[in-house]
């Protein structure tokens, strides 16, 4: 048996934006294209890193006694966006690993931003090669991230979303057999929604969502041509006060 952990990153400001304007608005919330973490976003990152690391996977238990040391995870994949790569390090480094740039696992839209001028969602470059060098040493990085960014498209529509994380969904299913016995993923809210329905229904139902909250983590068993969702966006890791 395989097992897949979908890890949502922690808070980020696009995100605290959003919370604090709430459904009411007239206006949409400032927003960057490619927003850290903030404060909160952060802690929960260090939150979440010490549970896998030091916390024993309750699904995993026998008879009533816990797997000690941690949830054991093998390898670890990240998105290119700057949030995910900042949840990804303290994780990263709490167990030892050297994450892996998984460019496909990005959230809808891809990096982008609306400044108002009348020309709509724009979409921005990324992160560079050398940036994440500089800021995230030690993370793996595919080719296609160059010197010129790793996104430089217009803005992802809703359906192109659905077309890759069904191509993302085929790809989990294909590299499962190889994989080492634990993985985890560092994704984003809507794209661990379309990624579960895919893994497990097959297709993409628009009236159906999978909530996580930040840094909430799911998982998936592989056995076989067969995948059982263990749960769903799981946050025993956090406060009370972190939980966003």
């Amino acid at each position: 048996m395989k097992v897949l952990y979908l890890i949502r990153h922690g808070q980020s400001e696009n995100n605290a934006f959003a919370a604090e304007a709430g459904p009411d608005e007239a206006e949409e919330p400032p927003r960057t294209a490619d927003p850290s973490l903030t404060k909160a976003g952060y802690e929960q990152a260090k939150c979440v890193a010490e549970h896998l690391a030091r916390e024993a996977d309750k699904t995993d238990c026998r008879d009533g006694t816990p797997v000690e040391g941690g949830y054991g995870i093998q390898r670890l994949y990240t998105s290119a966006m700057l949030r995910a790569l900042e949840t990804t390090q303290p994780i990263a480094t709490t167990l030892g690993l050297r994450p892996e740039i998984w460019l496909d696992v990005h959230e809808e839209g891809g990096i982008w931003l609306d400044a108002g001028d009348g020309r709509g969602a724009v979409g921005h470059p990324g992160l560079t090669r050398s940036a994440i060098a500089q800021q995230f040493p030690g993370f793996l990085q595919p080719e296609a991230i160059t010197d010129d960014g790793w996104w430089n498209r217009p803005f992802e529509r809703r359906a192109d979303l659905v077309s890759r994380s069904a191509e993302v969904a085929a790809d989990v299913r294909r590299r499962v057999p190889e994989w080492e016995n634990r993985v985890a993923i560092v994704s984003h809210g809507t794209f661990i929604s379309l990624l579960v329905q895919h893994l497990l229904l097959g297709q993409y139902v628009p009236d159906i969502r999978f909530s996580n909250h930040n840094t909430g983590i799911s998982r998936l068993d592989f056995d076989g041509d067969s995948v059982m969702l263990r749960y769903l966006n799981r946050i025993d890791h956090l406060p009370v006060s972190l939980v966003t």
